[in-house]
């Protein structure tokens, strides 16, 4: 690797590295990924770069937050390249764990947000969230930070992550950065690489469908009559199927009625729909004009 970038394999090591880092009285941020990086993850890094002294980014493969028949065998995996574009961008600490040091022999403690957890993608993918909470609890513990950055891509986990802190009492500040998107619209996420170049260009409508209905909800459309316009909207693009979309609260994410947001009212877009085998997720924010 080019820079100065240490990296770490164990916690005893990394946490021997950041007890000095702390001692120094020099602050911890801290963005936990599963590898595969893109410009989304290199805009956590960059978020936590300016507001703390001293960066870490975790590369982890969470098993627990994949299920059956999901994805875990073939999710990508490019810990050299991840490696090099974090030392380009000037990360200082990359944390590499095995499973056995996350997870050790005999574990059977979970951390789990209820509620939260259980609707939108929980209801989709109902083991997800509690992998999600589960690993990023013990990464706290082993990177101890000031600041964690999540991104607005996937806001659910977001909301959740939040909770979680708030309810276990971590001294961590969490971050929402914004979703970084291709000039056509398109998220980014380590799972495009599944797409066929005529799927890529399908993949556009999610976000396309998100806008229109955050436009149609601002000037006083019906919830109900812009979320079936925006499903159908994908299903006439080449989705396949979509799981959801749905309009909700923009903090505790319970589902708003059916008429009209109310003048100045803030709600929160998100959807999950099925290209073939791969699963997109986006959201956007929307607001009632006054």
């Amino acid at each position: 690797m080019k820079g100065s970038t240490q990296f770490f394999r164990t916690r005893q090591d990394l946490q021997a590295e950041l007890d000095a880092v702390r001692r120094s009285g020099r602050s911890i941020g801290f963005v936990p990924t599963m590898g595969a990086l893109h410009q989304g993850h290199l805009s956590l890094l960059d978020k936590a770069r300016q507001m703390t002294d001293i960066s870490v980014v975790s590369i982890f493969l969470n098993p627990t937050q994949f299920g059956p028949g999901e994805d875990l065998d073939t999710y990508p995996r490019s810990e050299a390249e991840d490696l090099e574009k974090l030392s380009a961008c000037g990360c200082d600490y990359v944390y590499l764990p095995q499973p056995e040091e996350i997870y050790p022999s005999g574990t059977c403690t979970d951390v789990r947000v209820n509620g939260l957890s259980d609707r939108l993608d929980g209801q989709y993918r109902p083991h997800f969230f509690y992998g999600v909470t589960t690993v990023v609890a013990r990464l706290f513990l082993h990177v101890g930070p000031d600041v964690a950055v999540f991104g607005e891509k996937d806001y659910q986990q977001l909301q959740i992550i939040r909770q979680m802190v708030r309810d276990l009492g971590f001294n961590i500040e969490i971050i929402g950065a914004p979703t970084v998107r291709a000039p056509d619209g398109l998220a980014q996420s380590s799972r495009n690489t599944y797409l066929s170049p005529e799927q890529r260009r399908q993949a556009t409508a999610l976000y396309a469908a998100l806008q229109r209905a955050a436009c149609r909800l601002a000037i006083g459309g019906r919830v109900d009559d812009v979320l079936a316009e925006a499903i159908a909207h994908l299903r006439q693009s080449g989705f396949e199927s979509v799981d959801y979309i749905r309009a909700v609260h923009p903090e505790h994410l319970t589902e708003l009625p059916e008429g009209p947001l109310g003048e100045g009212q803030e709600a929160r877009l998100l959807a999950a729909a099925w290209l073939k085998s791969t699963r997109l997720i986006d959201n956007l924010r929307c607001i009632r004009r006054a």
